[in-house]
C-alpha cells in the first residue's frame, strides 16, 4: 500500500469540507473533514450558510471555502500524508452555489506564492464575497421572465433539463445582474462551486462540467453547449463569463506548481474536472444503465442512469458524469421518512416492528386500495393531502389500518415508479436498486420497493458517497486518458 499510487476526492458541501484518498484497490486510506461552523467560526455561518432577514436569500462566505481548503491540506500534511503519491484527484462541489471571480483574478491564480494560503492569496478576487448557493429560493422573478423568454416551463425543460428552479444558477445570475450591475461588470469569469475549486488545483479557471452545468437552466443537454437563448434571457456578456464546458471525466491539467511546492504533490498529478454533489453520489454509488438509487430520508431521492431522456415539468435531468453520452434522472419527494413516522404512530402503536408485520400479513397490491400521502406541500407532484381510493376507485376518507400502511408506501413507490418512467427511465433485465437511508434498513419496506419495480434491491452505507465518488473519478478520469 505504501508504494502505491493514491487518488483523491474533495467534497465542498454546504455545511463541511470532506477528503477521501482511496488506493489503485479503491479501499479508503484517508478521511477528514473540516466543519465550517466549529472550525472556522470567523465567518459566523450557521449550518455553513448566511439566511438573509427575507428569508429567502441565502448565500455563503467564498474566502471560508478557501480557508477550510487550506485547513485541511495543511492537516493531512501535519499528519505525514504523503502527497507526492496522488496520481490524480478531482472533487465535488454543493450544486448551483456561482462564484463571481473580479477581473484580473485569473493572473494572481496563475502566479499564486508558496509561502501564503490561498485565503489570503486570493482575497480580494471576488467581486461577490458571499455566493448564492442551491438553499436560496429569492428569484422568483427571474424564474418566470426565463421560462416566458425560451416559450414556456416544458420547452425550457426539454433543452436544459429542467424547468426554472429558484436555485438553478442562470436566474441567481439573472438577480446579480439586475441588483448588482456593478459587482457584474465587475466579474471576468463566474464558477460553480465544483469548477471554482478545481479551479484552486490547477491555479487557472477551471471549465464547467457537463454534469453540474445541467443543474443551471443554461445548458443544452442534448447539443452540450450554453444555449444563447437562456444566456440572453439572464444577463449579458454571459457566456464569456462561462467559459467553457467540458465531460465530467476530463483531465484538466496537473497541479499547480503552487501545490507542487507548498506540499509537496507530485508535479504530474492530474486534475479531474470537478462536478456536483449528486451526479458524484451517482459515480460513488457506481450506479450502471438502468439501476436506481434510492435514498430514504426526510425527503426521497431518486438517481436513475438513463440512456434517452423525456424532460418533464418534475425532476431533473443531468448530463451522465460518468459516461457523457448518457444522462441521471434526479427526483426528489419532500414526504418522506417524517410521513411514515406519522402512519407507523397512528397505525402501529409507534412501533417499526409491528408495521413491518402489517406490511407481511397484506397482499400485495392492497386488494386494489390506493393512498397518496403528503402531509406537507409536495414537490413532486405539487400537491397536499391525503387522498385514499378504494378498490372502485372511489375515493374515501379513511382506511382500516393495516390498509392505511400498505397503501402509505405502496403509493410511496408507486409515485417514485411512475414519475420515474416520464423521465425516460425503463426497467431493464440486468436493473438492481441500490437502497440507502434511514427507512432501507427495514427489509419489509425493501420488499415492496422490489415488488413494484420488479427488481432487486440492495442495501449500501453511503455516508461519504460524494466525496467517495470522486477519489474515483479521479482514479476513471486518470486510466482512461
Amino acid at each position: 500500500m505504501d508504494s502505491a499510487a493514491h487518488y483523491l476526492g474533495f467534497d465542498f458541501s454546504t455545511q463541511q469540507l470532506k477528503v477521501i484518498a482511496v488506493n489503485e484497490q479503491l479501499h479508503v486510506v484517508y478521511e477528514d473533514n473540516v466543519q465550517f461552523d466549529k472550525d472556522l467560526p470567523e465567518f459566523g455561518t450557521q449550518g455553513g450558510v448566511h439566511v438573509h432577514e427575507d428569508k429567502l436569500t441565502v448565500t455563503s462566505p467564498v474566502l471560508m471555502w478557501l480557508k477550510a481548503l487550506d485547513c485541511i491540506l495543511d492537516r493531512m500534511k501535519a499528519s505525514g500524508f504523503n502527497f507526492s503519491k496522488i496520481k490524480a484527484l478531482s472533487g465535488t462541489g454543493q450544486q448551483h452555489g456561482s462564484v463571481y471571480w473580479r477581473t484580473a483574478s485569473r493572473e494572481v491564480l496563475n502566479h499564486l506564492p508558496a509561502e501564503q494560503p490561498l485565503h489570503i492569496a486570493l482575497q480580494t478576487c471576488f467581486s461577490i464575497s458571499d455566493s448564492p448557493i442551491w438553499m436560496d429560493s429569492s428569484t422568483r422573478a427571474e424564474c418566470h421572465h426565463l421560462e416566458k423568454s425560451i416559450g414556456g416551463a416544458q420547452v425550457l425543460a426539454n433543452i436544459t433539463g429542467s424547468r426554472a428552479y429558484e436555485r438553478f444558477t442562470g436566474n441567481q445570475i439573472a438577480k446579480v445582474y439586475k441588483q448588482k450591475p456593478k459587482e457584474y461588470s465587475q466579474c471576468e469569469r463566474i464558477s460553480l462551486v465544483s469548477s471554482f475549486a478545481a479551479s484552486l488545483f490547477i491555479g487557472d479557471y477551471a471549465p464547467i462540467d457537463y454534469s453540474d452545468g445541467s443543474g443551471m437552466n443554461l445548458l443544452d443537454i442534448h447539443k452540450k453547449t450554453w444555449d444563447e437563448t437562456c444566456l440572453n434571457a439572464c444577463a449579458p456578456g454571459l457566456k464569456e463569463k462561462l467559459g467553457s464546458v467540458v465531460p465530467s471525466s476530463s483531465v484538466l491539467g496537473n497541479v499547480s506548481s503552487y501545490h507542487v511546492q507548498r506540499y509537496g504533490f507530485s508535479p504530474h498529478c492530474s486534475v479531474v474536472a470537478f462536478t456536483g454533489d449528486n451526479p458524484a453520489s451517482l459515480a460513488g454509488m457506481r450506479l450502471e444503465e438502468g439501476d436506481i438509487a434510492v435514498s430514504l430520508g426526510t425527503s426521497d431521492t431518486l438517481f436513475l442512469w438513463i440512456k434517452d431522456p423525456t424532460p418533464a415539468l418534475e425532476g431533473h435531468i443531468f448530463i451522465n458524469p460518468v459516461h457523457f453520452e448518457d444522462y441521471m434522472a434526479l427526483l426528489c419527494f419532500k414526504n418522506g421518512s417524517l410521513m411514515r413516522e406519522k402512519i407507523r404512530d397512528n397505525c402501529s402503536s409507534a412501533s417499526w416492528e409491528e408495521f413491518s408485520n402489517i406490511l407481511r400479513s397484506t397482499p400485495p397490491g392492497n386488494n386494489g386500495h390506493i393512498g397518496f400521502f403528503f402531509d406537507v406541500m409536495e414537490i413532486t407532484p405539487q400537491v397536499v393531502g391525503i387522498h385514499r381510493f378504494n378498490a372502485k376507485n372511489q375515493k374515501v376518507s379513511e382506511f382500516p389500518q393495516d390498509v392505511e400502511v400498505r397503501a402509505l408506501i405502496e403509493g410511496q413507490f408507486m409515485a417514485k415508479r411512475i414519475y420515474a418512467e416520464r423521465l425516460g427511465y425503463k426497467i431493464l433485465p440486468q436493473t438492481k436498486i441500490l437502497a440507502t437511508g434511514g427507512a432501507s434498513c427495514n427489509q419489509d419496506i425493501l420488499q415492496v420497493l422490489s415488488d413494484i419495480f420488479n427488481a432487486p434491491v440492495h442495501t449500501i452505507a453511503t455516508a461519504n458517497s460524494a466525496c467517495l465518488g470522486c477519489a474515483y473519478r479521479a482514479a476513471h478520469g486518470k486510466e482512461s486518458h
